[in-house]
This record gives C-alpha cells, structure tokens and sequence, in this order.
C-alpha cells in the first residue's frame, strides 16, 4: 500500500499518448497519460473508460458533439461509443479502465502502447 502524489507522477515522464499505469483497482488499471494533439477515432469493444482531467483541458470527440472536460472534471465514455481525444494544449488525464484496455482500441497504429509501463 502506497500512496501516489499525482504532481510527482506526471512530472516523471514527459511523452504524449503513453499511459503509464499508477496503481490497480480490482481488475481495473489507473493510468495516468500526457495528452497534446489528437489522438485516433477509436472504440472500445468491451471496455469503459473513465477520463478526469488533472491539469489542461480535454475535448472529447464523438460521433455528432463534442464535449469540453475542464479540471476536476471526468467524462465516462461507454463501451462501444467512438470517441477522440483532443487536447490543444498538454493535458494531464487519470484513466480509469480495465486492465484489459488498449490504449488505441479497436485500432492497431503507431500509437497503440500494448504493455504500459509502470509508474
């Protein structure tokens, strides 16, 4: 049992798009990622994903709208649902997901991060 001071953990990486898995939650990974850009439009067949933004601001694509996610704020986007990332500027996010989630979803590219490294 230890704790993780969030500040700490983010400022040990500086990669964009590369999870880096915090702690376990029961069969769920936190992953803490560095967002700037856009991501790839992507789903994920079995998985939820729970999105809060830490530091920046977020904006989540979907299919029709857009919905901007501000600090201290997190979007849950249901399994299924396409869905991109944007960050115009850098983005600090806390995933919440199975461990079984891949980063990229149901598409392979040169983004997809297969086996995240630990904090």
């Amino acid at each position: 049992m230890k704790k993780v001071n969030l500040a700490d953990a983010f400022a040990s990486f500086s990669e964009h798009w590369s999870p880096r898995i915090a702690g376990e939650v029961n069969d769920s990974h936190v992953k803490l990622v560095k967002l700037k850009g856009e991501f790839v439009w992507h789903h994920h067949e079995a998985e939820d994903e729970l999105f809060l933004v830490v530091s920046g601001r977020m904006l989540m694509r979907f299919r029709g709208h857009d919905v901007w996610v501000e600090p201290g704020e997190f979007i849950v986007v249901p399994r299924g649902v396409e869905h991109m990332p944007v960050a115009p500027e850098e983005c600090a996010v806390l995933l919440l997901e199975p461990k079984t989630t891949l980063n990229t979803g149901n598409v392979t590219n040169e983004r997809t991060v297969a086996d995240p490294a630990r904090l």
